[in-house]
């Protein structure tokens, strides 16, 4: 398999994992319902965004239109849809791309806007705002600078529910979308291109690009292209043709999408000549440059948002048979395939561990994970002899060294094995608690370590810990038990900004207050150094009981 090939599986996979954890359907339901109910703010609450605002406070210091403009807003607002169209980390990740402001719309110098998480492998909370775009001041000063703003107000379809069905057209379709009949069902290969609307214009301009073929491809969509080779250090790949193989690029769009941003915020391009320049570097990304600027405007050449440049990745999927119209979201669904109708309500899903072959003795065994823990087909005698031998410093092979590995021993898990353990942590990085007590349920392991050998237990910061707690802990998980930082699952709720409820939960069932981490940091230095004022029973509590329990690189004063 060629490089730009393999590429291209790697990421059909990763945006396949996205759809499949990203946004949870109960999410969606339950966003649905509350928005078509006429509660935004618990629309917001099941998608996991945070309103730190309320509409009678903006009513007193912008006026009561600009708050009633806002509510006409907020009330079309589908967060779900937005979490599903967000920017993401892929290479193995699921996570929505942090430090980003994306700007949904404007209202003078105050702009209603949804910030990204600060973390990739923190929680998935949004935040939506309605304020002036300014970095965080709660968040690490160091890092206040780095919040990316990004135009989303020229990409309504993405989060504004009047609008949703222009997806269609914006992804290059017309009255269906490429490589699809209006009812959902694949063109046949020669059908594909044949058409002289948009639809078909898309067809073959991905085709082309497909195969490879940039300069056919770039020509096809209007564009003439210079594949000269940047003049930079021979240390990089100069060769700009397998990277613009590998980018996603919406060609067919991309002339049209910049004409329509002409006409809104940015109008250089829609009166002058242009050129595209596309950065291929480790954060790929599309820029507009005017030839000719109007006057009084800036030279400074735009950066096209991903949500602008790029192929709809729900189009790649579907076209490879990666995922189905169902697994859509549904106004995606219904804005893509019009003609298909409605699905009848889909039954749960359901999680069945397949089993997974290993080779051992010279055989081919099957290993699976059953009733919480993994099975091997092998007697507790021979079991305990192989483990027996591995703690004498024996080396064991086959289901044995499969079995260690699960257990939190060093060696490496099938792909298999590991993709169904990451789906625990996957669902519950993503709040999808229903999710995961539902994985428990069919049988995964609730003692199951990441690869940082962090516990669920050490992750329910990110979850409603309510029923989650109590089943973890009834199935013996260790309150103090520490990850590959030292760190125990009160280490990481209190600095990793988990709700005080669950804080005072963990210490009521017994976590110990006095741990240090392997740094010597303990509860006290998260408290401050996150400036927690939400933890004054627990800070007393170290100060009264463990005062020696960290506190060696911080001052109550300064923070550090």
């Amino acid at each position: 398999m060629s490089g730009p090939a393999r590429h291209a599986e790697r990421e059909l996979a990763d945006w396949r994992r996205i759809r499949r954890y990203a946004v949870p359907r109960w999410m969606i339901e339950q966003a649905t319902e509350r928005r078509l109910a006429g509660d935004w703010a618990g629309a917001c609450a099941a998608a996991r965004v945070r309103v730190p605002f309320d509409l009678p406070s903006v009513a007193n210091e912008h006026g009561a239109e600009t708050a009633a403009a806002l509510e006409e807003e907020l009330r079309h607002l589908a967060p779900d849809l937005l979490r599903w169209h967000l920017p993401r980390y892929r290479h193995g990740r699921a996570t929505i791309a942090t430090r980003q402001a994306l700007i949904l719309a404007e209202y003078g110098e105050v702009t209603l806007h949804v910030r990204t998480p600060t973390m990739a492998d923190g929680p998935q909370h949004l935040t939506l705002c309605f304020e002036p775009v300014a970095p965080e001041s709660h968040e690490d000063e160091y890092l206040e600078d780095r919040t990316e703003e990004i135009d989303w107000t020229g990409v309504r379809h993405l989060w504004d529910v009047r609008r949703s069905a222009e997806l269609l057209e914006r992804c290059g379709g017309t009255d269906r979308a490429p490589f699809f009949h209006a009812d959902g069902r694949p063109l046949a290969a020669a059908e594909l291109g044949g058409s002289g609307d948009a639809a078909g214009l898309a067809e073959r301009v991905t085709l082309l690009q497909d195969r490879g073929d940039l300069e056919a491809a770039f020509a096809a969509a209007g564009f003439e292209v210079d594949l000269t080779p940047p003049n930079v250090s021979s240390y990089y790949d100069r060769d700009p043709r397998p990277v613009l193989t590998r980018m996603p690029i919406a060609l067919s769009r991309l002339l049209p999408e910049i004409r329509r941003r002409g006409g809104t915020r940015h109008r250089a391009a829609a009166a002058w000549p242009f050129s595209v320049q596309i950065e291929t570097g480790q954060q790929s990304r599309v820029q507009v440059v005017a030839q000719k600027p109007m006057a009084g405007a800036p030279y400074d050449p735009e950066t096209l948002p991903e949500a602008v440049w790029r192929r709809l990745p729900d189009l790649d999927l579907l076209r490879t048979g990666a995922i189905g119209p169902d697994d859509l979201h549904p106004l995606v669904r219904s804005a893509l395939f019009p003609a298909l109708p409605e699905s009848a309500t889909r039954p749960p899903e359901s999680w069945r561990p397949e089993p997974v072959r290993v080779r051992c003795r010279g055989e081919w065994h099957e290993v699976a994970v059953h009733d919480g823990d993994l099975k091997i087909p092998h007697s507790d005698e021979e079991l305990e002899r192989e483990q027996a031998l591995r703690a004498l410093g024996g080396e064991i092979a086959g289901c044995f060294t499969t079995y260690a590995a699960w257990h939190g021993a060093e060696g490496r898990l099938p792909r298999r094995l590991r993709d169904q353990r990451q789906e625990l942590f996957l669902r519950a990085q993503h709040g999808d608690a229903p999710g995961v007590l539902r994985l428990l349920d069919a049988g995964a392991d609730p003692r199951a370590r990441d690869g940082r050998k962090r516990t669920l237990l050490h992750v329910l910061h990110w979850l409603d810990h309510e029923e989650l707690l109590p089943r973890l802990l009834k199935a013996g998980l260790d309150l103090e038990i520490a990850d590959q930082n030292g760190r125990t699952p009160l280490h990481m709720a209190v600095g990793d900004h988990g709700s005080p409820e669950l804080i005072r939960a963990l210490v009521d069932a017994g976590a110990r207050i006095d741990v240090v981490d392997e740094m010597e940091f303990g509860l006290i230095d998260f408290i401050k150094r996150w400036k927690r004022t939400d933890l004054g029973w627990l800070r007393e509590r170290l100060e009264a009981e463990c005062p020696d329990a960290g506190g060696a690189f911080w001052s109550a004063e300064e923070g550090y």
